[in-house]
This record gives C-alpha cells, structure tokens and sequence, in this order.
C-alpha cells in the first residue's frame, strides 16, 4: 500500500493525493474517517475530496461508485488498483487540513483513503516537495518514520498499518526547529509561523516537563522520539495528542523571546497546552477506554468515560508544570484557581453530569452554543477538579504515601501497555485498593450534579479556598481581589454603538431584563452604553431599577433590569499553612 501526496497548487489550497495497492480486494472498498481520536464530533473530512478517479496497471480507468458520505467503491477485477483526487485544505486548526503559500499541514485522517481489509498491511508514503521556486526553502516535520530523505526533507515514509499511518500529523514551511533528549529519547520543536520565540528556553522548559512526565509513568517513554508542531498566529489556541508528536496552535504573545523571560500568564498557557497534549501520550492514546478499543472512526464512539481522560489529564497539565519546576506555587494556585472558577460560573453544572458530558461531547459540549453555560458541564474542567478530589483524597487517607500517580501507573502497567481499555468502574477499582475501602462516596460524583466538595479536603492541605464575587469579564479568577458589587449576568463585546450580547446567565438581571444572546444592547437609562456600562453598573443602589434599550435583529425592544447584588463565583487560593501544604504541593 503506497501513498504519494504532493501540495500541487498551495495558492488553492489543493493536496494531491495517489494511492497506489497492489494487493486490492475484488471491488476494493475505500472510506475516509469521519473524526479523529482525541477531538469527538464528525467532521465529515470527506466533503473535502475532489475528483476521486482509479485506474488499473495499464492505465485503463477503473468505475467507482460512491456507497455513502464517506466510503467508495472500485469496480476492479485485478490485484493492482491506483486511486487518485485532491483534497481542498483550508481548514486553519489542528483536526484536519491547511495549505497555502506560507506553509502546509494535513492529519492523514483528513487526506488518506483507509483500503477496508487491508487495514493492518504496511502502509508506505512518499511527500514530494512543491515545485514552486518560491517554496524551495520548505522543509518538513512528521513523526511518521523515514526510510529515505534527509531529516526535516521532503522523502518516504512508513507506518506499520492504517491506525498508525494516520496518527502522525505533517508540518511543512519554512520551520523553525530545535531539539533536545527527554530521559535519553530524541525530542523536536517545530514552529511554523512569524514569531521571535527562544527556541533555547522553550527547549529547556519542555524538557523538565517531558522528562517529569517520563519518569512519572515509569521512566521509560512509550515512542522512539516525539515532535511537538506549532503553528503560530497572531491570535489561536488549541492542541490534539497522537501517538508520537502532538499538532499545537499558539499566539506569538505565548511563547518567550529570550532565556530570562517571565513566566507570564501567557506562556503558562502555552507550557500547559504542551503538558496537556504530552500526558495524553500515555493517558487516552495508549491506556483508553474499551470503547476506543478498537477506534472505530466511521460513526460516534460513545463513552462516558472522558472526564478520566481530559479531565485527569487537565488536572496535570498545570501541575506538572509546577512540579517540574516551571511555575512556582503561587502561580500553579493561580492556575488551578481559573479553572474552579470556569465551573463554579457555569449553572450547566447543576444540569449535567460528568458522565453524561462524557457521553454526549459529541453533540453537546463539541457543538456549544451561546446557551452552553446554562445547560452543560465540561468533562475538562469539572473533570479536573474530580482529579484534584481523588488525589487529595488519596493523599490524605494515606498519609502521603501514595496519591494519584500511583493510580496512573497502574493504569499504564495493567491497561495501556497490554492495550486493554478501561471499563467505566476501573478508575474505581484501583483507588479502592489503594485506600482499601469501599469508594462509592467519592465517585457519586460522577452521577450527580452537587458541587465537589473541594474546600474541605483543601484546608487539610494547607490551603483556604475563597468564593467571591467577579471583577468582571477580565477577572478570570485567584489573586486578592474585590469583586463587583452589582450583577449583571450577560457577556459583551463593544460595537460602534453599544454592546453586543454573546451570553446570558439564566435568573441574572440580564436574563430577567429580557436580553438574549445576539442582541445590541444600546442605551441604559436613555443612555448610550459602551464598554464602560458593567463599571459604572457599579455606581448604583441594590433595589434600583435600569431601563433597557436594545436591537433584536431590527426591532427595538425595551426591558427593566433589577439592580442585585453580585453572585460570588470567583474562586481564589491562598496558602495558610506550608507545613500542611507538603502533602501535595
């Protein structure tokens, strides 16, 4: 099975794709996934194909019937089919495909035709470089193993069988590359895009998280050597784990210009990004739920069991930043702040739980929409915080001696290296031989929708989490600060005239005045409103009343808004007692 992909004309986002198979099954069958591990909605990548054409070994066209959305069929007789077409690429995001003049990128998920029942044959690819003179600098960046070409060059490559062939995402342009050794494997950072990064210090930064990482799950890494491809923008965020490397987007303001550069706020999201998709190396790529057991990438894959894997795997993302030396504990407090601050702010909790948000990520939390807040829950952060809870919990029932860690190994030794996925009770069944009790308490948590009872276990630790009020739409939480004493419950963005709204909290004011998402908000008291209002808000009196004026597409409306006090759903950390703090931090 060979592939031969070529970016044929960059300037229309066009791949060209052949497919040669020697050993083709009579009416070979051809299909493209609908969805790719580790980002759970149909993508339908399909709808990008053009032009699918096959011949046989003498050139003499072959029919092919289209049998649904995604799956053809060849009408040969003979062993040896070639499949040819293009794919459209413009998709600017780490799930599918993107090509133009300033660089190239493809998931093989988005682009490889997968032969039905010559899955696990060896699938071998050549990347021809573009002929373009101007592209003549290009280089190329894959995990994918190279049998011919010089390292970062265009040449061959193979994969053991189709699962594999397409877990390994490709990164051309003109790229920016640096390596360093994580527990002796071979690790390469590739940038592609405008940026001033330090490439010395980025190094140095992933190297102590990889290297915690590794020896946290063991000391020895499940890959040969692993590629981290980011693509910079101006302006982007977002990230998805494969076997080897993972495919990041990051702002330029994210990454560090020099070796002294703080750890800002900004480049904490980018090492935790990098954490986040690096921990999935071991936690959803290679130990699993059983539903993913084989992954079946024709329809939805159902399980209830992602808080586990995007949640335990957010829990660590920041704390392995911390406990890799990169961030200090204030600044992990910070982090771990925002995120019980995401949740505590969404009344979906209370509507949702982690198991149902499991099972319905592919409707509900990959298709959101301006009413998420109110009606759903995200098995990433509220996933998180039951992470936190369990290794708390461990913690302190052991006395330190073991935590959630130790829960993670056994799940690599007994699950992931043997590739047997995880049942929904599993998580459960280790934690209650580490404590040797019955854990039904604990893991409630995942049925209902009560609040986790964090607090609590946080005091034990040493450390006093506050509820407050928000500062407002900048205030994303931790730190001392005094919240807003007036509520208004909508998110805005400014106009020309007014505000635009973009959600509303349901019982706010905002919601009880009659604004919905969608609306321009103009005028507060026959006043024009602009990005000042939630600030001079503030000056009024619990008990007032404010007239509204808005536009509902070209309506004028008008509504009352009750002037209430502010919910508190801000959360800060702050340490009270570093001896008691040992435990965990």
């Amino acid at each position: 099975m060979h592939y031969h992909i070529i970016a044929i004309d960059p300037k229309a986002h066009l791949f060209e794709v052949t497919q040669t198979i020697s050993t083709a099954k009579p009416h070979q069958i051809l299909s493209l996934p609908s969805w790719l591990p580790g980002s759970y909605m149909i993508r339908d990548f399909a709808r990008n194909l053009i032009d699918i054409k096959a011949v046989d070994n003498n050139e003499q066209p072959i029919e092919v019937l289209q049998l649904d959305k995604q799956t053809w069929q060849c009408q040969n007789s003979e062993n040896f089919i070639k499949i040819s077409y293009q794919v459209y690429a413009w998709d600017l995001s780490v799930r599918s495909a993107h090509l133009d003049t300033t660089h190239g990128f493809f998931n093989g998920s988005s682009v490889f035709l997968c032969a039905k029942e010559l899955e696990e044959t060896k699938h071998t690819l050549t990347i021809e470089k573009p002929a373009l003179d101007e592209l003549k600098q290009w280089k190329l960046a894959t995990s994918m193993k190279r049998t011919a070409g010089e390292q970062f060059g265009f040449g061959e490559f193979y994969a053991d069988n189709y699962d594999d062939f397409i877990d390994h995402p490709v990164e051309m342009g003109e790229l920016t590359i640096e390596s360093f050794e994580a527990c002796g494997v071979p690790h390469d950072v590739v940038l592609s895009g405008k940026h001033r990064a330090s490439m010395p210090r980025i190094c140095k930064d992933l190297k102590a998280i990889c290297e915690y990482q590794i020896n946290l799950f063991g000391g020895n890494a499940p890959f040969e050597r692993y590629v981290f491809l980011t693509t910079v923008l101006g302006n982007g965020f977002g990230g998805l784990e494969h076997r080897a490397s993972t495919a990041l987007m990051c702002s330029r303001k994210d990454l560090p210009t020099n070796m002294e550069h703080e750890v800002n706020k900004d480049y904490r999201v980018y090492l935790s990004l990098c954490s986040h998709e690096y921990f999935h190396s071991w936690n959803v790529k290679r130990i699993k739920p059983a539903e993913f057991t084989p992954f079946d990438l024709s329809k939805e894959a159902y399980t209830e069991q992602l808080w586990a894997y995007e949640g335990i795997t957010s829990y660590f993302d920041d704390f392995l930043t911390y406990r890799s030396g990169c961030v200090d504990q204030t600044q992990y407090l910070t982090m771990l702040s925002e995120i019980m601050t995401r949740v505590y702010r969404s009344q979906g909790r209370f509507k949702q739980t982690l198991k149902s948000s499991s099972f319905n990520a592919w409707t509900k939390f990959y298709k959101q929409d301006e009413n998420a807040n109110n009606a759903i829950v995200s098995y990433y952060t509220k996933g998180a915080l039951f992470a936190l809870y369990l290794d708390l919990t461990i913690r302190l029932e052991t006395n330190g001696k073991q935590s959630l860690d130790d829960v993670m190994r056994e799940l690599w030794q007994d699950y992931g290296s043997k590739n047997i996925g995880t049942q929904i009770d599993t998580h459960q069944q280790i934690i209650e031989s580490l404590l040797n009790r019955n854990c039904d308490d604990l893991f409630a948590y995942l049925d209902n929708t009560q609040d986790i009872p964090l607090k609590p276990l946080l005091e034990k630790v040493g450390i006093t989490m506050r509820l407050r009020a928000s500062a407002g739409n900048t205030d994303l939480g931790g730190g001392d600060v005094s919240g807003n004493k007036i509520a208004f419950g909508a998110k805005t963005k400014p106009e020309s005239i007014g505000l635009k709204v973009l959600t509303v909290a349901r019982a706010s004011p905002a919601h009880q005045a009659g604004l919905s998402a969608g609306d321009l908000l103009i005028a507060a008291n026959n006043l024009q409103v602009d990005a000042q209002f939630e600030a001079q808000l503030q000056t009024m009196t619990v008990g007032e009343e404010l007239l509204f004026h808005w536009f509902r597409r070209d309506e004028l409306m008008q509504g009352v808004m009750p002037i209430n006090e502010s919910v508190a759903d801000t959360i800060s950390l702050e340490i009270q007692d570093k001896n008691k703090l040992s435990i965990w931090l």
